[in-house]
């Protein structure tokens, strides 16, 4: 069987560097592009690449995703900033391009992927849900896409269950000392160095808490999700969102 030919966009960053090594170590993928800002996307076509890995930035992710699906190009999004609207834009893009495959990932790590579905599971038995996200400073996007589709889970688990609106007296918040909210579930970001990426998702309710936690220490933790994604984008037609249906979850 012939290796999968793949691109990485942003192969310089952090993440990038992780993934040109991993991609150009497996026996089943072949490392045919390695586009960095400033470089043209024409090495993808060029280079015969039918999957790209884009690991590039929140504002230019898009026009990258949109040159890969006009060019039939499978593309495996690790870049934060996709939301609603920019996967309907996709959606639409790949109505003109029914072969081509999207995944957009918030989070590879497989940890990251089943404390999410932890989260949705005991989102329905508790009163109170937040989250803490911290990560590494240089991040461009906050909250992270991760806790963006962590509270989004959470908040749909509790409509599911029919739960009451969430305790909160505050009514003077100035400063936003109570974070941002997604979907009603608040949520807390920080940046600060010598982190990479870490999330709690700490839940209450009348005489105990629970709390679902990650820790990814090391960018190479996100290897084996990516890796997955790259194996399997080229069977999943359309917009997909998240490792969870890939892991059978």
């Amino acid at each position: 069987m012939e290796p999968i030919r793949v691109g990485v966009l942003g192969a310089r960053g952090r993440m990038g560097t992780e993934a040109v090594r991993a991609v150009g170590e497996a026996n089943d993928t072949e490392l045919v592009a390695e586009i960095s800002r400033g470089d043209s996307l024409r090495a993808l076509p060029e280079a015969g690449a039918g999957v790209a890995v884009d690991l590039t930035h929140p504002d230019s992710v898009m026009d990258n995703v949109a040159f890969c699906v006009e060019h039939g190009i499978d593309v495996v999004v690790g870049t934060s900033g996709i939301g609603e609207r920019e996967l309907d834009t996709i959606r639409g893009w790949l109505g003109e391009r029914p072969d081509t495959g999207v995944i957009v990932v918030p989070n590879f790590a497989i940890g990251a992927v089943l404390s999410m579905k932890f989260a949705e599971i005991a989102a329905r038995y508790f009163e109170s849900a937040e989250i803490v996200e911290s990560h590494h400073p240089r991040k461009a996007d906050a909250p992270s896409g991760t806790a963006t589709r962590t509270a989004r889970l959470v908040a749909g688990a509790r409509a599911a269950a029919e739960l009451d609106p969430m305790p909160d007296a505050t009514t003077k918040d100035p400063d936003g000392a109570r974070g941002a909210e997604v979907d009603g579930v608040r949520v807390h970001a920080v940046r600060m160095a010598g982190l990479v990426a870490h999330q709690e998702v700490l839940f209450g309710t009348e005489g105990e808490t629970l709390t679902v936690r990650h820790d990814s220490y090391d960018r190479r933790s996100f290897m084996p999700g990516l890796l997955l994604a790259v194996r399997e984008v080229g069977g999943r037609k359309g917009v997909t969102v998240g490792l969870d249906t890939l892991l059978g979850l």
